[in-house]
C-alpha cells in the first residue's frame, strides 16, 4: 500500500514537529455498507461451520471451543475501553485537536499496557491449564492431558487476538474500515474455512483445531500492527515518547465509562457461560453453546437495523424536533419488531426442527431444543428492552441507562448464579428469561414517564403487543399443524415457510408496514395510470 503524499502540517503543540495528516478516509456509507457485510459474513461462517465442528470433533471437544469462547468475552474486561479511546485520539488527530507526538505517544503507552496485560494473562492461563482441565472442566471420555494442551494453546490465542483491538482502534479512528471490514472477512475464511479443512483432512482433535487458531491469531496480529504502525503520522525520533502520568489519567476519565458499560455487558451476558462451564460435563456445555449461537441469531438480525436509527434520531433531537424523534421511535419499534419477534418466535416454537435441520443431530436438537427456547423468547425481549437507550442516547443523557443496567445486573447475575448452579443449563436460560422480562416490564414505563410522558402506553399498546400477538398466534397454530419430516431439505423449505407467514402476520398486524404497503399501491396505480395516458 502506497502512502499519499499530503501537505506537512505544523503542530500546534510544537511547531518544530512537521506531521503528516492523512486525509479523509472512506464515506461514511461506504464505511456502515462494508461494517455490516464483514459483521455478517463473519457471524455466518461460525454459524456455518458450528455443525461441522461438532460432527467431526464431538461433544467434548466443540464444548472446548464454547470455552474459548467464553475466554475470549471475559477478556475483553480488561481493554478497559481503551481500544475505543485510541480511536477517538486517532479521530481527534485527523480533526486537528491533538498533535501528532500525542498521538503517536498515545499508541507507544497503550502498546506497552497491552503487550504487559496480555503477556500475564498468557502466563496465567497457561501455567493454570492443567487446574482448568482436571479442576473447573469437567471432562470425561477426552484425555486430561489433551484439555489441558487444548486450554494451553487457547491461553496463547486469546491474548493475541485481545490485542488486535488496539490496532482495530486505530485503523477505525483514520476511518479505515472498509479496509478493516475486507480484512476481517479474509481472516473469518482463514480461521473458519481453514478450520473446517484442518478437521476434514489432517486431523479432528482439539490440539489441532486450537494450533491452527493460534497461527491464525499471530497471522492476524501481525498484519493489523503493520497496517496500524503504517497509518501512523511520522513523528520526529528525539520526539517520540510514552504519556505522562497526567495525560494518561485524562484519557482514563474517558475510557472509565466504556470501560464501565463493557463490564455490565460481559457480566449480564456471559455469567451464566462461566458458570455452566464449571458445572456442567464437557459435552453438556457443548450442547448448551449450541443452543446459545443460535438464539444469538436474534440480536444478530435486530441489532444491526436498531442502531441504524441512532444517528437519526439524534439529529433530530438536535434540531429541537421532538415530536419527529417520537415518531420515529415508535416507527423503528414496530420495524424492528417485524423482524425479531417471528426470528425469536420461530426459533422458540420450532428449536428442535431448527436445530436438527442445522447440525444433522437428532441428539444433539433433543437436548438443546428446551435452551434455545428460553435464550431465543430471553433475546428476543432484550432487543426490544434496549429501546430506550435510544432515546436516551439521543438526548445525551445516559444516566437512567446506567441506573438501570445497574439493577439489572444486580438482579441477573446472582439469579444465574443460583439457577444454573441448582439446575443447570435450563435453570440459566429460566433466569435469562425471566430476569429479561421483568426488566422491561418493570423499568421502561418508568424511563418512558422520565423522558416523555404519555409514551409507554401508546408503544406498548399499539407498537409492540398486536405484532406479538399476531405473530405467536400464528407460530402457536403452525406448530401444531406441522408434521416434521426427517429429511433436513424439507424441514428447511417448511421453516422457511412458516417463518414467512410468521412474519407475514407480524407484518399485517403492524401499522407502520400497512401504511407503507398502502402507499406503495397508490403510487403503482398512479403510475400505471400515467403509463396508460
Amino acid at each position: 500500500m502506497v502512502r499519499r503524499a499530503v501537505p506537512p502540517v505544523r503542530s500546534d503543540a510544537n511547531p518544530n514537529i512537521a506531521v503528516a495528516r492523512p486525509g479523509p478516509g472512506a464515506s461514511l456509507r461506504a464505511n456502515v455498507v462494508a461494517n455490516y457485510a464483514s459483521q455478517a459474513y463473519v457471524v455466518l461462517a461460525g454459524i456455518i461451520m458450528m455443525p461441522l465442528y461438532l460432527s467431526r470433533m464431538g461433544s467434548e471437544a466443540y464444548g472446548l471451543i464454547g470455552f474459548f469462547t467464553l475466554m475470549n468475552a471475559w477478556f475483553q474486561i480488561l481493554d478497559a475501553g481503551l481500544s475505543l479511546t485510541l480511536a477517538r485520539e486517532s479521530a481527534r488527530y485527523r480533526g486537528g485537536v491533538i498533535d501528532a507526538a500525542t498521538l503517536y505517544g498515545l499508541v507507544v503507552t497503550l502498546e506497552f499496557f497491552f503487550s504487559g496485560v496480555a503477556a500475564l494473562g498468557a502466563v496465567l492461563i497457561v501455567s493454570g491449564a492443567h487446574f482448568i482441565a482436571t479442576s473447573w472442566l469437567n471432562v470425561e471420555k477426552l484425555p486430561v492431558e489433551e484439555v489441558a494442551q487444548a486450554v494451553l494453546l487457547m491461553g496463547l490465542t486469546v491474548p493475541l487476538q485481545w490485542v488486535t483491538g488496539l490496532y482495530r482502534g486505530i485503523l477505525n479512528g483514520f476511518e479505515r474500515q472498509v479496509w478493516l471490514a475486507l480484512f476481517n472477512t479474509v481472516i473469518a475464511t482463514l480461521r473458519f474455512g481453514g478450520a473446517a479443512i484442518v478437521l476434514l483432512f489432517i486431523n479432528p482433535g482439539p490440539l489441532v483445531f486450537f494450533a491452527y487458531q493460534l497461527t491464525i491469531s499471530i497471522l492476524e496480529l501481525l498484519v493489523l500492527v503493520v497496517m496500524g504502525r503504517r497509518i501512523l503520522p511520522i513523528v520526529a525520533r528525539k520526539s517520540r515518547r510514552a504519556l505522562r502520568w497526567i495525560e494518561v489519567r485524562e484519557l482514563l476519565r474517558f475510557s472509565g465509562s466504556l470501560a464501565f458499560a463493557v463490564v455490565v455487558w460481559v457480566l449480564v451476558t456471559q455469567v451464566d457461560k462461566l458458570v455452566l462451564s464449571k458445572i456442567l460435563p464437557l459435552a453438556e456445555y457443548g450442547t448448551y453453546t449450541l443452543a446459545v449461537v443460535a438464539a444469538g441469531g436474534v440480536l444478530l438480525i435486530g441489532g444491526p437495523i436498531a442502531q441504524a436509527l441512532l444517528p437519526h434520531l439524534t439529529k433530530l433531537a438536535a434540531e429541537g424536533a421532538w415530536n419527529d424523534v417520537i415518531k420515529l421511535y415508535r416507527n423503528g419499534t414496530q420495524f424492528v419488531c417485524i423482524i425479531t419477534v417471528p426470528t425469536a418466535l420461530v426459533l422458540a416454537f420450532f428449536a428442535r426442527p431448527v436445530l436438527y435441520a442445522w447440525t444433522g443431530n437428532a441428539a444433539a436438537a433433543n437436548s438443546a431444543g428446551p435452551i434455545l427456547v428460553l435464550y431465543a423468547l430471553g433475546n428476543g425481549i432484550m432487543t426490544l428492552g434496549a429501546f430506550p437507550y435510544y432515546l436516551q442516547y439521543a438526548r445525551g443523557d445516559l444516566r437512567l441507562h446506567v441506573f438501570g443496567n445497574l439493577i439489572l445486573m444486580v438482579l441477573l447475575v446472582p439469579s444465574l448464579f443460583v439457577a444454573a448452579s441448582r439446575y443447570g443449563a435450563l435453570g440459566a436460560g429460566y433466569a435469562w428469561l425471566t430476569m429479561n422480562a421483568i426488566y422491561v416490564a418493570a423499568w421502561i414505563p418508568w424511563v418512558h414517564h422520565r423522558i416523555a410522558p404519555g409514551l409507554h402506553g401508546p408503544w406498548l399498546a399499539r407498537d409492540i403487543l398486536p405484532i406479538v400477538a399476531a405473530a405467536a398466534l400464528t407460530a402457536w397454530f403452525l406448530s401444531l399443524w406441522i408434521v416434521w419430516p426427517i429429511n433436513r431439505l424439507a424441514i428447511v423449505a417448511l421453516l422457511a415457510v412458516a417463518g414467512g407467514a410468521v412474519a407475514a402476520a407480524a407484518a399485517a398486524a403492524s401499522s407502520v408496514a400497512r401504511n407503507w404497503v398502502r402507499s406503495a399501491l397508490m403510487l403503482a396505480r398512479v403510475r400505471a395510470r400515467a403509463a396508460s395516458i
